[in-house]
């Protein structure tokens, strides 16, 4: 018997380390190493020469391809990293799309950080032409325009898609003022966007997205006969030349929702060309 209490004794002496071991929580950094895996619902992309096809996302896919340190870029004022090569996946075939830069977001007035913001696109595309003698500001518009691209949002902590929403709806009825003051926005084309932009303000949920998780903001590459898809992971698309072009362009117009995102992604098209 006091083999047997003693050999108890013993057992139970040793369990707790064995139970601490397995309970202990990874690093942040471990965790950002592992491919991430993220649910996607069934969206529609506009793709193909004058046909639409249904490019169905699959509900659980390996977004990101890094799979080291060595494959992200941290943002330092964040410690948020960001894949620096992005898969879309689809059943057509998307190119990866590369980080050209990234950024925190920080609302002023208080010095709070609300989320990182990286932003990539397709360079590999054999359709556009960049010229090395072009400005940056110049580069980025050629390649919001001519090329497939994702906005990817990391909140900093909890925060509420219609938080986001009511933000991205203020961004685009900015645009739509300043295109009213330079002229280029017609009676007609405002009328036509006004139901995109009814659609966009109606697919965001009441519901909160988690601290450090990506959400993906697709903007299709145009084709030909076809308007352009702004795809909102999770949620649906708006399909609307102007209104997926706007949305993507506004990061760079004045110093935008994050000046070091406009700041990173200028510098590092300084010496691009294709």
């Amino acid at each position: 018997m006091s083999l047997l209490l003693r050999t108890l004794s013993l057992a139970r002496s040793q369990c707790p380390r064995t139970v601490a071991k397995i309970q202990c929580p990874r690093s942040l950094s471990t965790l950002l190493s592992k491919p991430a895996t993220r649910s996607f619902r069934s969206l529609l992309l506009a793709v193909g020469v004058g046909v639409t096809a249904v490019a169905t996302l699959s509900q659980t896919v390996h977004l990101d391809a890094a799979t080291s340190p060595d494959d992200t870029v941290v943002d330092p004022a964040t410690s948020i990293a960001f894949p620096k090569t992005l898969t879309v996946p689809a059943k057509t075939n998307i190119p990866p799309l590369s980080l050209v830069g990234l950024g925190v977001r920080t609302v002023s007035f208080i010095g709070l950080k609300v989320y990182s913001v990286g932003f990539y696109a397709d360079l590999q595309n054999p359709n556009f032409h960049v010229p090395k003698d072009m400005s940056p500001e110049e580069k980025v518009q050629y390649i919001i325009r001519n090329t497939a691209c994702v906005i990817r949002i990391i909140p900093t902590r909890s925060t509420g898609f219609t938080h986001l929403r009511d933000a991205f709806m203020r961004s685009l009825q900015s645009r739509l003022a300043l295109a009213k003051k330079n002229g280029t926005m017609t009676e007609e084309l405002e009328y036509a966007i006004s139901s995109p932009m009814r659609k966009l303000r109606s697919i965001f949920p009441n519901s909160p997205l988690g601290k450090h998780t990506p959400f993906d903001i697709y903007l299709a590459a145009p084709v030909a006969g076809r308007p352009r898809a702004l795809v909102f992971r999770d949620m649906g698309s708006i399909e609307d030349d102007w209104v997926a072009t706007e949305f993507v362009l506004h990061y760079f117009e004045g110093e935008g929702p994050s000046p070091p995102l406009k700041a990173s992604v200028l510098e590092n098209l300084k010496e691009f060309s294709k």
